[in-house]
């Protein structure tokens, strides 16, 4: 048995299932609370019945959920099977296919985590598909890792949870019980500050490079992936009503209308530099986009199906991690663990401490929005005091979160489903990702 399938079958033996552990560390939370807070036992456990069903962060819970549906559902149109199709038909090699999913998939997870990780996966897909049919050498397990790179970039994207949050007016302040903290922090100091862009250029131009050199110099062999049966609707005689979900023009055109509104609201903001993008305007103008770039209503709802079980893990675990979140404020855990982080650090190694502890974290809550919710307040508060500023760590703490996404394969599920490759086909090649970004990230975080 090799190393790398040694680790996957530990991985599968150590960790439960991502629910088991939110469970666990509610009660191991709530035992912690018990002996560091003057409170009753009776009142935490209040306090953690209502931290579960927080109308705020149930808010947020429900927008998280919509960013990767839509995003899903966005990657099953036919307008980017169409885009696919043409972005494989020149690929001969594995360096060459290994490079052009890196890069794609990159760039489109930062636009939108759960269309990148659907499209890496079926991009993958087609182009194993295409080689099994030309009878064309293949390291198939290379490209399943390259089309899962959009994971350790999704969290600087334009859909990260901590940053999408962070530009709503007013959270900050209300997750962390602090009227002290700014209203908001824009996606111009966080997504594209000079620092986040720096990194995202390395990960762009170095990843693809890494993969298509690995490409050149891996094992090959002819794959064996069969194609994929499309199901799309078949023609069939509508009336009444029916005509309004089979219509592709009416579709089209009230796609159409929605991303005219979309645009004309970021051209009419007024106040800061890009504070017109938050999570209601990521999932309106992705809600347009899938209007528009679907057939018809029924084409879109097909695919909003398949896309809906991806997020059955946010439905049921976030109000977990917001009871958590509850108990930690209540009892003053968050104060206790704060004082920790300031106690150890420096206005310099804070942010390396909190890039550290977040990929930590990410082994356990596999959530970018619940490590949010848990974590959050707590950077918040010891950058408060040391005086870092807080774009800086909301950075940070997002780096480390989807670095170690390249060890924890829990979103990497529908990636494996699709291509029909195992964990231990790509951890070989995840490792490598882990490497090239810790490199990247420590050195962005030291650097600015």
């Amino acid at each position: 048995m090799s190393f790398t399938q040694k680790y996957a079958d530990w991985f599968r033996r150590l960790l439960p299932s991502p629910f088991s552990i939110a469970v666990i560390l509610s009660i191991v939370v709530f035992i912690v609370s018990i002996f560091i807070s003057d409170k009753p036992i009776g009142d935490l456990l209040i306090d953690w019945q209502t931290g579960l069903w927080s109308s705020n962060l149930l808010a947020f819970a429900f927008q998280m959920m919509l960013m990767l549906v839509l995003g899903h559902t966005l990657a099953l149109s036919s307008f980017f099977n169409t885009v696919i199709s043409a972005l494989i038909s020149p690929i001969k090699t594995t360096a060459q296919a290994a490079a052009i999913v890196t890069f794609t998939t990159i760039i489109v997870a930062f636009a939108n985590w759960g269309l990148g990780l659907i499209f890496g996966a079926i991009i993958a897909r087609k182009i194993g598909e295409s080689f099994t049919k030309k009878k064309l050498e293949l390291n198939y397990p290379l490209l399943g890792a390259a089309g899962y790179v959009g994971l350790m970039v999704w969290h600087g994207g334009i859909s990260g949870s901590a940053l999408t949050k962070v530009a709503e007016k007013g959270h900050l302040q209300d997750i962390a019980k602090n009227a002290s903290l700014p209203q908001a922090v824009y996606y111009g100091e966080t997504v594209f500050s000079t620092m986040n862009l720096v990194a995202f250029g390395l990960l762009l131009t170095l990843i693809p490079f890494v993969f298509y050199s690995i490409g050149k110099r891996s094992p090959e062999s002819i794959p064996n992936v069969v194609s994929a049966k499309i199901t799309s609707h078949t023609k069939v005689h509508t009336t009444g009503a029916e005509r309004i979900d089979a219509s592709g023009v009416l579709s089209k055109c009230i796609g159409l209308m929605l991303v005219g509104l979309a645009i004309f609201n970021a051209l009419s903001h007024k106040g800061s530099a890009l504070g017109f993008i938050t999570p209601n305007y990521i999932n309106f103008s992705m809600l347009a986009l899938c209007m528009l770039l679907h057939n018809n209503f029924n084409a879109f709802l097909d695919a909003v199906d398949k896309a809906i079980k991806g997020s059955s893990g946010i439905l049921i675990q976030f109000p977990l991690y917001f009871g958590i979140l509850a108990l930690m404020q209540s009892s003053g855990l968050i104060a206790v663990i704060s004082n920790w982080f300031i106690h150890i650090s420096t206005p310099n190694t804070l942010p390396l401490f909190t890039f550290f502890s977040a990929g930590l974290v990410n082994l356990f809550v596999p959530s970018g929005g619940g490590q949010w919710a848990i974590q959050g307040p707590i950077i918040l508060e010891a950058a408060t005091q040391l005086g870092v500023p807080l774009n800086k760590m909301i950075l940070a703490l997002a780096y480390g979160d989807q670095l170690t996404n390249m060890l924890q394969p829990f979103w990497a599920l529908p990636l494996l489903s699709i291509t029909g490759l195992q964990a231990k086909d790509i951890l070989p090649y995840t490792l490598i990702l882990f490497l090239v970004g810790l490199v990247i990230f420590i050195g962005v975080l030291m650097v600015f």
